[in-house]
């Protein structure tokens, strides 16, 4: 019996090029906005990284070349930089640094909370479920992870990671199988910085109602 075996696979150890042109503008005393001239790779590149300093507070997606940072402190002073990567987690040099000082006073800048905030209830197998639905904040790239509050308290968070939508999101989670129960629901963003953001409009709903 003849057996062929594939030809191997040079694994690619080529970084993508240094993101160039890196420039950035203050939205207030909260946020910040970056935008750079993408990369190069002998492949292609999947994301962008954005470091405060030296530390990795951000993600965007290989396409994109700009990021909304947001819940930053006012009246500070902030150094960005970013790096390209690649599929085979090959990482750029960094950028050149920008040095951004947000804005004095209590000036939000752009919304972090979650908008359109919608809750329902339904009932399943003679249980009752809360369903929600929102649209993310604008942070520049994905929101990896949102806090749901019920009834004044945190109940999960909700954790999507690389799959986070950009546009509609929607959960639904078990309350129990009472009817007539009266429950407050409200939910707030993860940003960039590892912080959370300004909480939704809270809703009531009743099971059965």
């Amino acid at each position: 019996v003849t057996v062929t075996t594939p030809a191997a696979v040079a694994a690619d150890r080529s970084a993508p090029s240094r993101p160039t042109g890196l420039r950035g503008r203050v939205d207030g005393g909260r946020a910040v906005t970056l935008s750079w001239q993408g990369s190069k790779d002998d492949k292609a590149v999947v994301s962008y990284d954005v470091y405060q300093g030296t530390t990795k507070i951000h993600s965007v997606g290989g396409a994109r070349t700009r990021a909304l940072l947001t819940g930053l402190r006012p009246g500070t002073a902030y150094k960005f930089s970013v790096r390209a990567r690649d599929a085979a987690d090959n990482v750029s040099p960094a950028s050149d640094t920008v040095r951004l000082s947000t804005a004095q006073g209590k000036d939000e800048g752009p919304g972090t909370s979650p908008e359109d905030f919608r809750a329902s209830t339904r009932r399943a197998d003679g249980a009752y479920y809360i369903d929600l639905a929102w649209t993310p904040p604008d942070t520049g790239g994905d929101v990896p992870a949102y806090q749901v509050f019920l009834d004044g308290r945190q109940a999960t968070t909700v954790v999507w990671g690389e799959s986070a939508p950009a546009h509609g999101a929607t959960y639904s989670f078990y309350i129990g199988t009472d009817a007539g129960a009266r429950h407050r629901v409200k939910i707030r963003a993860q940003l960039p910085d590892g912080t959370w953001g300004a909480f939704s409009a809270e809703r009531a709903v009743t099971t059965g109602g």
